[in-house]
């Protein structure tokens, strides 16, 4: 499954020749990755309140084109696994037909109070598969 969420570049993303920059579209990642699993039902707020943290251990990103100033962009966010441990997605950022930036991202599930990987509750693995 693809989610897609449009975004509007802001002045504040940008550099003084209007380009976004490059850290920007690791943010618009998570915005993806946010919209991904909220649309599956999982509330990241509840998940925290469970003391379920899920940290990036990976993080990619190749730049194709850049995006500019004022421009709506479209941020493509595919699930390529989705585990009791981990998940991973995988991100286009486009500009109308142009791809300006694909990346890939890893998060592991931990506990916050003793910091390690732990293993997902039943109640939102459910929800990934």
């Amino acid at each position: 499954m693809t989610i897609k969420v449009k975004h509007q570049v802001h002045f504040y993303d940008t550099d003084t020749m209007g380009v976004a920059h490059h850290a920007n579209y690791i943010r618009w990642f998570e915005i993806g990755r946010v919209e991904y699993l909220r649309s599956i039902g999982i509330n990241l707020n509840e998940m925290m309140a469970d003391d379920i943290l899920f940290p990036i251990t990976k993080v990619e990103a190749q730049f194709h084109s850049p995006a500019h100033f004022d421009e709506i962009i479209e941020i493509e966010t595919t699930a390529t696994a989705l585990t009791k441990a981990k998940m991973e997605f995988e991100y286009r950022i486009l500009r109308d037909d142009t791809v300006l930036v694909t990346g890939f991202t890893q998060n592991v599930f931990t506990n916050k109070t003793t910091g390690k990987i732990t293993r997902l509750p039943e109640k939102y693995y459910t929800l990934l598969e």
